[in-house]
């Protein structure tokens, strides 16, 4: 009898999608955007590039990370937005791994983090990933605020917008949804094949990689037995239930475990056993995401357990 395993996994994939096709958009219209609208801030340009402009035009503040995946989603649409609304406001980026002092003065509990300086005066407007349409409502009351403090002009460029942005038609991949459905039935056949397909289109498709590397968790997980595998790893050489132990962690939410099992593995196996052993080990990171904390960890880890 197979266990019964959540089929979605540990890497929302679809989050994922949406984060890619968020990117696009904010690329292509900053591309047209006037310089400045968006700008990188570290502790020694702060005041010149929040607090001084913000006596001009009302400073967004986004305080984000690497390993944050709201912040991949949320990001993009304020970087498309600000490209929108054509210096009206800037849009200043903290990074709060290179700036913890920044991190502080905000006093920032959880990122994605975003708040507005009006007049040299800060106030949070909100925490975590949200909506477009929210985002905008969000964004003219900040514009309403700071008209009725005096402050409505635009920064200064030396670069024309377009008059229009045109609307970036980018959908998600129909094999996309297509693996999604497939993936949600079961049919982990079908969605390997769309993942394939995408990928003989794009090598380099993030997306599709990390989904190819889903399905295969997803499908051998499906057939395993928790209370066999259990039994079987206690016998650290069992290589195979070794394995089959780190996909049960990662299908638990445990991935930092599920990478620790593999790793220790890897310290006293050699030879094919390694090789299979690193390979899992290696697919795994692609499920969880290369920026995630407990990936750049375990990396580390692998490297000393190798050499």
């Amino acid at each position: 009898m197979t266990s019964q395993i959540p089929m979605r996994g540990a890497i929302d994939l679809g989050a994922l999608a949406q984060a890619k096709k968020a990117q696009s958009v904010a690329s292509q219209a900053l591309a047209n955007a006037p310089v400045g609208v968006v700008v990188d801030v570290s502790e020694q340009d702060f005041q010149q590039k929040v607090i001084d402009i913000s006596k001009t035009v009302p400073v967004i503040v986004d305080l984000w990370a690497e390993w944050c995946g709201p912040c991949k989603q949320l990001s993009p649409l304020l970087e498309k937005l600000a490209a929108e609304y054509k210096g009206r406001f800037v849009l200043a980026k903290i990074d709060v791994d290179a700036n913890p002092r920044l991190s502080q003065m905000f006093q920032v509990q959880s990122i994605p983090a975003v708040f507005a300086v009006i007049g040299e005066s800060a106030g949070p407007l909100f925490q975590g990933a949200i909506p477009e349409a929210e985002l905008r409502q969000v964004i003219e009351e900040v514009l309403r605020i700071a008209n009725e403090q005096g402050i409505n002009g635009t920064i200064d460029t030396e670069e024309s917008l377009p008059e229009e942005i045109k609307e970036v038609e980018e959908q998600v991949d129909p094999r996309l949804e297509t693996a999604f459905h497939a993936i949600e039935k079961g049919d982990f056949t079908s969605a390997t094949n769309s993942y394939k397909e995408m990928l003989n289109q794009n090598p380099a498709d993030q997306v599709a990689i990390a989904g190819l590397a889903q399905v295969g968790l997803l499908e051998r997980a499906s057939k395993l037995n928790p209370n066999d595998v259990l039994k079987k790893a206690s016998d650290r050489k069992d290589f195979q239930s070794q394995m089959d132990l780190a996909d049960l962690e990662l299908m638990k939410g445990n991935p930092d475990a599920g990478f620790a099992v593999l790793i220790n593995a890897i310290k006293i196996s050699s030879g094919e056993d390694r090789d299979k052993l690193r390979a899992r080990l290696l697919e795994l990171f692609m499920v969880v995401g290369d920026s995630d904390p407990g990936v750049l960890k375990a990396r580390r880890d692998l490297a000393s357990a190798l050499f």
